[in-house]
């Protein structure tokens, strides 16, 4: 007893206290299994071992073979020595239905759903439905097969959307990185826009300021010249105060002149407007560049949801227009995603108001553009109204409304504006170029409705 208790303890994770499970040693020589460790790991954040706390010198754990190999065999022979396993033996040695006629063929009572012994019990069951053994036997076993069936099939749809949901983990991660890197680039143009539009108004400071400086220097030295003549003057004049009478007497006219012509002079102006225009240039200075910017950027009134698109539709990094080619996506079967057709959605739905956009679908040879409700079956083949689809489509050269009933159409159209009416239940398309009326469907809206485009063959469509 002592030895197998001191075996046990040898054997045991010190982490859950069970026999080990696929152990591994650390640098340190104690023992784990190994999920037990990574979780202790993953729980610490570190990678110390939990009995001593030094840091394993290891990056990879590998299983101790010998260990596992030890560590099985004794779990094995604690298995077959269990209360359980003694159980099970005891009910196999109890499969002998009647120790008297041990021989006899056994019945079995479906009332009471038990074997039975034909001549010990025969009165017990005459009103009750029996079968011989092997008959009713075989017949549960089939039963039972269908549940297996059933079992399996119910693990085989579980096992699909589990793997459905690994392909959606993975994708996942794809979107992240692909989205991440258009967000960037998208803050990069606007921030080499805001870069370009600093530098280009602080240049027409810096002009601002070097033009009004040349004109102050400008002023200034005609000033200056003005300060130097008027000093030539006053020295003349003051040359002149200090002679003596007859000498005075015959230059001071020609000093007198000079100096009453330069005091004629108008005095000199400041010139208005020459500090710098600061309110032209901080003026709604954020309002001014944001109208700017809008020149920029544009919007689309619908956005396509790339999570509804079908695998052959590839989809612009800015999600307003669609093409299909002639190679597919690797793309999860996800629920909104259509797998039927070449569809895909618009990524906003509508219940109310009124809402338009304009499909450029250029000379693509089979396109279906309009909305659909949101309860769709995307597996529905009828592009129709009664099947929640109201729509445009052009097939070869011929324009179809909902109702499947050919279209007057007097040139080829490049571009159709979708317009919706959900109050009025209303959908029309017009040719935007003149706003011809094609067709109008009027219904009895219900549900969300969604923008839909159908891309039938390689061939692409754009929205704006």
């Amino acid at each position: 007893m002592a030895e197998k208790l001191l075996l046990e303890n040898f054997l045991s994770c010190h982490v859950c206290s069970e026999t080990f499970r696929d152990p591994v040693s650390l640098s340190c020589s104690h023992n784990f299994c190994s999920s037990c460790l990574q979780k202790f790991w993953e729980q610490t954040k570190n990678k110390n071992c939990p009995i001593c706390k030094r840091k394993s010198s290891r990056d990879e754990t590998s299983i101790n073979v010998s260990l596992k190999e030890l560590a099985d065999s004794f779990a094995k022979r604690q298995s077959e020595s269990s209360p359980e396993t003694e159980k099970e033996k005891e009910e196999e040695k109890e499969e002998v239905v009647c120790d008297k006629h041990p021989d006899v063929p056994y019945w079995y009572c479906e009332d009471e759903d038990r074997a039975v012994c034909p001549v010990c019990e025969f009165s017990l069951h005459q009103s009750h439905k029996v079968v011989p053994v092997e008959e009713a036997v075989s017949d549960l076993k089939e039963q039972l097969k269908s549940d297996l069936k059933s079992l399996q099939d119910k693990r085989n749809k579980y096992k699909q959307v589990e793997e459905t949901y690994n392909e959606v983990r993975e994708h996942m991660k794809k979107q992240l990185l692909s989205t991440e890197r258009q967000i960037r680039a998208e803050f990069n143009k606007l921030q080499q826009f805001l870069k370009e539009e600093e530098e280009s108004r602080l240049a027409a400071l810096r002009e601002e300021e070097e033009q009004k400086g040349r004109t102050i220097s400008r002023e200034m030295k005609m000033i200056e010249e003005q300060i130097s003549s008027l000093s030539d003057s006053i020295s003349a004049v003051e040359e002149e105060l200090q002679k003596h009478s007859v000498p005075f007497l015959s230059s001071y006219k020609d000093t007198q002149s000079r100096a009453r012509a330069q005091s004629s002079v108008s005095d000199p102006q400041l010139v208005s407007g020459a500090l710098i225009d600061v309110a032209k240039h901080l003026g709604n200075l954020s309002f001014r560049v944001w109208e700017k910017m809008k020149e920029k950027v544009h919007f689309s009134p619908v956005i396509l949801d790339p999570n509804t698109a079908n695998r052959w539709l590839y989809l612009s990094d800015d999600l307003t227009s669609v093409r299909h080619r002639d190679t597919k996506h690797e793309l999860p079967d996800n629920p909104e995603r259509n797998t039927y057709s070449a569809t895909v959605f618009g990524s906003e739905g509508f219940r109310s108001g009124k809402h338009s956009w304009e499909v450029e679908v250029g000379d693509h040879p089979w396109w279906t553009v309009g909305l659909v409700k949101e309860s769709v079956d995307k597996n529905e083949p009828s592009v129709s109204p009664t099947c929640g689809f109201w729509c445009l489509t052009h097939y070869s050269g011929e324009y179809i409304d909902g109702d499947d009933q050919s279209l007057q159409v007097k040139k080829s159209l490049q571009r159709i504006r979708v317009q919706l009416d959900y109050d009025r239940g209303e959908v029309s398309f017009y040719d935007p170029e003149d706003m011809t009326h094609i067709y109008t469907h009027r219904d009895t809206f219900t549900e969300k409705l969604f923008p839909y485009f159908n891309i039938a063959e390689a061939g692409d469509a754009k929205t704006s």
